[in-house]
């Protein structure tokens, strides 16, 4: 059989063709896939990280971004005393938030005047246990001044969560916006997870208060240490009238969480924060405080600069 030399070069160059049509088409879609995958390294939109596919050849890492957007409202539940006279006047007043203890979280706000404050101005101020004659008279002293001198701002923290300074302070700003609030005399005092709170908001904020009273509580270190990086909040940390009490045989919140946040914060230069130890008190330490007029006075007398 004699073969066609033309039939079989033009077989050999079909498929030369055809060869050289798939590599052609293979490193296109080479390419496509490793565009595509450089893009999905370079920018994930729906996890919000913004990523350079190479490593710095310094830090032997990438270098990551994270950006994502969100929107976070705050819903809290409060209750409001104006003072006797704020309805008739035109005078600012000064202010006491209040910040309850763990047990009072929830979404019934009439556990919220269970001690403290609230309690004291409510319709029947309830007497302390085994009260004596001198005990009853400095708590109906204290509810007089607090009737006749406190706008009371009482917050409810929700059931499972804590005190959180961003929450407190954006209410602070709705209560000074629509009330006549005396900005330079605003107050802050908490009991137990209070007191925790209490040091939080007000060494977060120094500025915007005239004095802080933390009720067997504790702090977290950072806040002051952090403010020495910011001149103005160091400055009015420095300058900040606080007075804090704690049972000295206190086995829920130990008396040194006190000790230690009074000692950090005269390291840190401020010269005249207090501490009241009650010898036999346990847990409660804030009957004792929120009953004694002394303390309302020693909060009247405070006027931030």
């Amino acid at each position: 059989m004699i073969l066609n030399p033309n039939a079989t070069c033009g077989v050999a160059k079909s498929s030369s063709a055809k060869q050289d049509f798939a590599t052609t088409v293979n490193l296109i879609m080479k390419r496509f896939i490793f565009s595509l995958l450089a893009v999905l390294v370079i920018s994930n939109s729906e996890s919000g990280r913004l990523q350079s596919a190479e490593i710095d050849s310094k830090l032997n890492q990438q270098r990551l971004e994270f950006k994502k957007e969100t929107e976070e409202s705050v819903r809290l539940e409060y209750l409001l005393y104006l003072p006797e006279g704020y309805a008739t006047g035109k005078k600012n007043w000064p202010l006491l938030l209040f910040l309850h203890g763990a047990g009072e979280r929830g979404n019934d706000l009439t556990r919220v005047a269970f001690h403290g404050p609230p309690m004291l101005v409510s319709a029947a101020p309830r007497a302390g246990k085994n009260e004596s004659d001198e005990d009853r008279a400095k708590r109906m002293e204290s509810t007089e001044l607090l009737r006749k001198n406190f706008i009371i701002i009482s917050p409810q923290c929700p059931a499972g969560s804590w005190w959180r300074a961003d929450e407190l302070s954006a209410l602070l700003d709705d209560i000074e916006a629509t009330h006549r609030v005396d900005k330079a005399r605003i107050y802050l005092s908490g009991l137990s997870m209070g007191g925790y709170g209490s040091w939080e908001l007000g060494l977060t904020h120094p500025e915007r208060f005239a004095a802080v009273a933390p009720i067997c509580g504790g702090g977290n270190s950072i806040v002051p240490l952090l403010n020495r990086y910011e001149p103005a909040r160091a400055k009015a940390m420095q300058s900040l009238p606080i007075w804090a009490f704690h049972g000295g045989k206190d086995s829920t919140v130990v008396v040194n969480e006190s000790e230690r946040m009074i000692e950090l914060l005269k390291r840190l230069g401020n010269k005249t924060p207090k501490l009241t130890i009650y010898p036999n008190a346990g847990h409660d330490s804030w009957t004792e405080t929120y009953n004694n007029p002394e303390f309302y006075r020693w909060l009247l007398a405070q006027k931030r600069e």
